[in-house]
Parts: C-alpha cells; sequence; structure tokens
C-alpha cells in the first residue's frame, strides 16, 4: 500500500515532460454510472460526470457528501461497485500505473517522513515522480514561504500541506487531482495556491479538485458538481447553477417599511431598524414599483454568491431534481 499512495501522490515513472493526456474532445475524466457501497451504506450513487482537457472542476459538497469516496475511486484506491470510473480511458483499479501516468494528486491530509527534511522529502517525491522542473520547485519554495531545511516531524498541518502542495505543482503534471488541497493553509497561502491553479489552466494543465471551500471553488472553477449523501444533485458553470436561487436585494430605507407582502417573487423578507433583505425571483419590476412608494436611502440588488446556492441545495433538498434516475 506504501508505494501505491506514494505513486498516487506524485504520479508513476515514466512521464514524459510536455506529452498532452488527450486528444482532442477526449474526456481526461470519466465516471459512468459510478456507485461505492460499504454494506448497506451508498457513498456514491450512480455518477456520471465528465472533465476535460484544460478546465478546472470543482466536485462541491459538505463532509460526507461523498467527495473522497469519488476520487479514491477515480484513483483506483478502492474499487466502484458498479459502473467506471476511468482516466484517459484507463479503468485505475485495473491498470493503476497506466492510469496514474501523467498526473499528481494532493491529498487533504498529508503524512511527512519524520526524520527527512522538507527538501528531502520533495527531491524524493520528484525522483519517484519520473521527472520535476527544479526552477519550479524552488520558485514555489519561495511563494509558499516554505522552509525546506526542517525535519518532517516538526511541520504544522499547514506545512505538511505546502509539501503535497509543492511535490505536486512541481511536476507540471498534465492532469491535477485534490482532495481539500488548500486544507490547513491560510488565507494568504491559500491565495497563493489559487494563483497556482489558473496558471496551471493557462498552461493547458487540467484540474479536478474536490473542497468544501466554497469561495475557493467559486475563484478557481470553470464547473462545478454538487454531491449531496453520495448523489450528484447539479452540475454546470456558476452561470448555470445561479438559476436555481433568487437574486438577494439589500436596502436602506427612512420611515415605516415598503409592503411587500402581495409582490411577486419576493420571499424571505427582513425589515427592521431601517435595514430591508429580501430575494427575489422572476422579474424584479413589481418589486421596484412596491419600494418607489417608500423613501428608500439606498439600494442593492446581486446574484446570490455560491455559498448561498450551497445552502439552496442542502437547506430546500426538494427543490432541485437529483441527476442520478430514481433518486426522489
Amino acid at each position: 500500500m506504501w508505494s501505491v499512495s506514494l505513486s498516487v501522490v506524485i504520479g508513476t515513472t515514466g512521464r514524459e515532460k510536455g506529452v498532452a493526456m488527450t486528444t482532442t474532445g477526449a474526456p481526461v475524466l470519466r465516471f459512468d454510472e459510478t456507485t461505492k457501497r460499504f454494506g448497506d451504506v451508498t457513498a456514491l450513487d450512480r455518477l456520471t460526470l465528465q472533465v476535460h482537457e484544460g478546465e478546472i472542476v470543482g466536485l462541491l459538497g459538505p463532509n460526507g457528501a461523498g467527495k473522497t469516496t469519488t476520487l479514491r475511486v477515480l484513483l483506483g484506491l478502492i474499487r466502484a461497485t458498479s459502473g467506471k470510473a476511468e482516466i484517459l480511458g484507463i479503468d485505475a483499479w485495473h491498470d493503476p500505473v497506466a492510469a496514474h501516468r501523467g498526473l499528481a494528486f494532493i491529498p487533504g491530509e498529508f503524512h511527512v517522513w519524520p526524520q527527512l527534511t522538507g527538501g528531502q522529502i520533495l527531491d524524493l517525491l520528484g525522483e519517484v515522480s519520473g521527472g520535476y522542473d527544479p526552477a519550479y520547485r524552488d520558485e514555489l519554495i519561495e511563494r509558499f514561504r516554505f522552509d525546506p531545511g526542517k525535519k518532517g516531524r516538526t511541520y504544522s498541518k499547514g506545512n505538511r500541506q505546502k509539501i503535497a502542495v509543492i511535490a505536486a505543482l512541481m511536476t507540471r503534471a498534465p492532469l491535477l487531482v485534490m482532495d481539500e488541497p488548500s486544507s490547513g493553509l491560510d488565507p494568504l497561502m491559500t491565495a497563493t495556491f489559487q494563483d497556482c491553479l489558473r496558471e496551471a489552466k493557462a498552461a493547458g494543465q487540467t484540474i479536478f479538485l474536490s473542497s468544501h471551500i466554497l469561495s475557493e471553488v467559486e475563484a478557481v472553477c470553470d464547473r462545478v458538481a454538487v454531491l449531496r449523501e453520495g448523489v450528484l444533485v447539479e452540475e454546470g458553470t456558476l452561470a448555470d447553477l445561479r438559476h436555481l436561487s433568487a437574486n438577494v436585494v439589500e436596502a436602506t430605507y427612512v420611515g415605516d417599511p415598503p409592503d411587500l407582502a402581495e409582490v411577486p417573487g419576493v420571499e424571505d423578507v427582513y425589515a427592521r431598524d431601517g435595514t430591508l433583505r429580501l430575494q427575489v425571483s422572476g422579474s424584479t419590476d413589481p418589486l421596484l414599483k412596491a419600494l418607489a412608494g417608500a423613501t428608500i436611502t439606498s439600494l442593492q440588488m446581486r446574484e446570490p454568491s455560491l455559498e448561498e446556492l450551497f445552502h439552496a441545495f442542502y437547506e430546500q433538498p426538494d427543490a432541485v431534481a437529483p441527476t442520478a434516475p430514481g433518486r426522489g
């Protein structure tokens, strides 16, 4: 298991730098009715999803939604109960060496060799990967403010995570797979990490990451896939997903609050001490006409954030039809 885990973290030996992973239009990752059960518990239920070359796709959901199970099935660390999970058409459970060629994996929990220094760990992972960019490694060490001279046993969780991030990025692997990759990083390092992801995308790399950090997904992902209890409940661009939630309206007023009880599309109204907050779906014209009868001193209308959409998925389960057939 040690050798398998190591190969997954940094890819397999023999990867040639600069070799494209896909032919035009072919998916880099593909889940086809992928199901994983642990006894009576269904951790992943008929997941169907594709990720194409040059995309950053985020797998979104709270702890327990099935994100880690999805990645473990994809990487061949556990076997799917039914369906397929493939990297470039290769099932990693049956042929892990071929499937892992050209990928790097960042786990959410990364364990280091306690007696080795950070620099020695990076060198070891880089050599086992079959090659890395030493100049880029040094640049990443500086950008992440990482001290490579300390022993592994002395590193905090955040610094252990920096090792995993640097080890994966320095290979410039065509495919990056990440499970809660910024776990343990402080806000400044998280921003640096997001910059690195954007640079990787610009260089043509494909990225598939799981996260429950909504701002991170919103900042870097081209598409998101939302899991709830192992079921893919929605998938698309952020623009695609915003139709699932009403626009948010925030205003201040003087005097009596406006009467919005009969305004179509308005819900969740909060009006107190001169502050008005509400959500509106459909046309905003009836709302604006109703507000014109009050003394409004400021008015702001915005699209919902990904966090607000996320809460809509989980707090209003009947509002979203699961993608998987047969699930109500």
